[in-house]
């Protein structure tokens, strides 16, 4: 029996990572070069070390000015998400979790000063029970830590949760924990090979959570 839904952030409630690609992608554009998908993809829903402005460099086997470089494109990034409202259905989603009684966590890989200021202005904050974030976990998605550590704080079995993911590392992670996964991937996952997983919409407009519920039980 479902008690409880852990959602991921970044791309799922917020669509951070196709604004990011797609800035990225002007950048790049800029010195006649280009960022492949398929390489940024392996950065999404986890952290591998991975600098796009560091590759933009090697790229064009010139000397930029880095520093400068990320800083203009992170005041860019700053103020396209000022601009941004959540992913269509969400709001719904949480209001139907709050009206039945389940319990609602969020495992991200991103830090909680980043999770918390954006759920704020998106007026989402007070939905969750339970934040758990890359500052609360020695390794982040596709390690189960952060849902483990999801479900542990809203006081529920792994089995008892249903994780909503957009990327295949954040995928593994739900389903490693034993997790049911439904998938709502975006502009930059939709082509990401995931793992096995319950179910897979465009939105959260496709299904209500009631229905949804009762077809992954």
């Amino acid at each position: 029996m479902i008690k409880g839904v852990i959602f991921d952030f970044d791309g799922l409630i917020f669509d951070t990572e196709t604004h990011e690609y797609r800035l990225l992608q002007e950048l790049f554009t800029e010195y006649n070069s280009e960022l492949p998908l398929a390489l940024w993809q392996k950065e999404i829903g986890t952290h591998t070390g991975f600098s796009p402005f560091v590759y933009l460099e090697e790229k064009t086997q010139k000397k930029l000015d880095l520093p400068t470089i990320e800083k203009t494109f992170k005041e860019k990034f700053s103020s396209k998400l000022a601009e941004e409202t959540a992913r269509p259905g969400v709001e719904d989603y949480l209001k139907t979790a709050k009206s039945l009684n389940l319990k609602i966590g969020l495992a991200s890989s991103s830090n909680y000063e980043w999770v918390s200021t954006h759920l704020k202005r998106l007026g989402l904050f007070h939905y969750f029970d339970c934040i758990k974030t890359s500052d609360d976990v020695e390794h982040v998605k596709p390690d189960p830590s952060l849902y483990l550590e999801a479900a542990h704080c809203l006081q529920l079995k792994p089995s008892e949760c249903m994780a909503f993911e957009d990327s295949a590392h954040g995928a593994q992670a739900a389903k490693t924990a034993g997790m049911r996964c439904v998938i709502f991937p975006n502009e930059v996952t939709n082509a990401m090979q995931f793992c096995e997983v319950d179910h897979r919409l465009d939105s959260m407009l496709a299904m209500p959570l009631i229905e949804l519920i009762n077809k992954i039980k």
